[in-house]
């Protein structure tokens, strides 16, 4: 969405990409080798938890000028053998785009009790890991302004934010989301507090080897 922005004529002069321990993309932009053949961490920000990036392909299409055929190859090589190398050329400019930084779960955590701390402002596992490497990275000569974007409400992540802040909380999660609102004098959004009294609806757990036949058997009862 920022890149979109950039090229719609937001003056943005270099989008910074951050990451959590699974730093596949932070290694990516640093070398311009994409390898994803390493240890996958479970982390408290889960959404950045990835080996592959969906958007990753689009953004090589957009900045090699559209061409497919590198894309397709370099998307082979991915799938095929787990990691691909970018053109020089292709390296050079992608960089000149983006920056990049990292934070693992202790940076995390103290990222999200310093922006309380600092700002009075309740942020996610996600935007914790943009706010510690924003404020870790020297801003660019002429730069007026900085912005963090994010997407996620800490709400949905109460465990970890409220550990962040040191409050002690209660095994389930709704019980979890009073804690952090009585200590912080902020609002659960709507829709996650009344989760706690609608009926659950799914409650099927299928192994990994077993989704394939899972979906099969479902899509067999629809017709």
């Amino acid at each position: 969405a920022a890149y979109y922005a950039k090229q719609m004529g937001v003056p943005v002069k270099t989008l910074i990409c951050a990451s959590n321990d699974n730093k596949v993309l932070y290694d990516f932009f640093q070398t311009g080798t994409y390898d994803k053949n390493r240890e996958f961490i479970l982390t408290t920000s889960p959404s950045m938890d990835i080996l592959v990036s969906s958007n990753l392909e689009r953004m090589l299409y957009y900045l090699s000028d559209g061409d497919v055929e590198l894309v397709s190859r370099l998307m082979g090589q991915l799938a095929d053998e787990g990691s691909y190398t970018l053109p020089d050329e292709l390296r050079s400019k992608i960089q000149e785009v983006f920056a990049c930084g990292w934070a693992d779960e202790d940076e995390v955590a103290r990222a999200i009790k310093a922006c309380w701390d600092e700002n009075g402002y309740l942020i996610d596992p996600h935007t914790a890991c943009g706010y510690h490497v924003l404020s870790h990275m020297p801003a660019a000569p002429g730069c007026k302004a900085r912005i963090l974007l994010s997407t996620a409400n800490p709400y949905k992540f109460p465990r970890a934010v409220a550990g962040a802040l040191g409050l002690f909380c209660p095994p389930d999660d709704f019980a979890c989301m009073q804690v952090l609102e009585k200590a912080t004098g902020t609002c659960a959004p709507t829709q996650l507090a009344e989760l706690q009294d609608k009926p659950v609806l799914h409650t099927d757990v299928v192994d990994i080897d077993g989704m394939a036949s899972f979906v099969e058997r479902a899509a067999g009862g629809l017709k």
